[in-house]
């Protein structure tokens, strides 16, 4: 097969979008999205987001004071709010309001819970460490909230109902989620299992 290589730049497609909020000195509330998201812990568990520190990111600086924040994820009915939220600046609107958003106050850490995105994050902010253009910041999650619309009867977020937006860098646009491509640790498994066999069980 036919190989091409490509201009040096950090591929990140495709990647789930989410938005970040936390409280500024005054108290109030901003947010931006981003699309470098990571789960980074089972135990604890925690998430890592990367915000470029190279611009003026005012959220960016409010986690850092606030040493919390919370993730949020925007649905596919929800893609103008969140690509405006990630093209302005907090220090020259209020953002939040521009788009009709509302927030509510963590129980668990010093930061603002949007109220419209059916599923968020409560995190801490444990460890952060600047790479090249980007400071990586990990939260640990200390609650999680989900709207029951979006849960299965064991309370297991269902993804088709969260409708995630899916960030496709290569090509700027955002995606949804498609179909089924197999079960998780069933499919290699499987062949495992046959290579294992024919190894004699070794």
């Amino acid at each position: 097969m036919a190989k091409e290589e490509l201009k040096l730049r950090a591929l990140v497609a495709p990647t789930e979008t989410v938005i970040v909020s936390a409280y500024d000195g005054s108290g109030k509330a901003d947010a931006c999205t981003l699309a470098f998201y990571m789960v980074s812990s089972h135990v604890p568990p925690c998430v890592t987001v990367a915000i470029n520190a190279t611009q003026k990111r005012k959220t960016l600086q409010s986690i850092l004071q606030s040493k919390a924040f919370v993730l949020g994820f925007p649905g596919a009915d929800q893609v103008s709010e969140a690509d405006y939220l990630g093209s302005e600046t907090g220090y020259s609107a209020d953002k939040l309001k521009n788009v009709g958003f509302t927030v509510s106050e963590a129980c668990t850490v010093h930061a603002p819970i949007i109220n419209e995105l059916r599923l968020s994050l409560e995190c801490e902010l444990v460890h952060n460490v600047t790479v090249g253009s980007h400071m990586q910041l990990t939260g640990q999650v200390k609650r999680i909230l989900a709207d029951e619309s979006i849960l299965n009867d064991k309370a297991r977020v269902l993804l088709d109902k969260l409708n995630p937006l899916i960030y496709d860098e290569e090509q700027g646009q955002y995606l949804t989620i498609g179909k089924k491509a197999g079960d998780a640790f069933r499919a290699g498994l499987e062949m495992k299992k046959a290579f294992r066999a024919e190894s004699g069980g070794r």
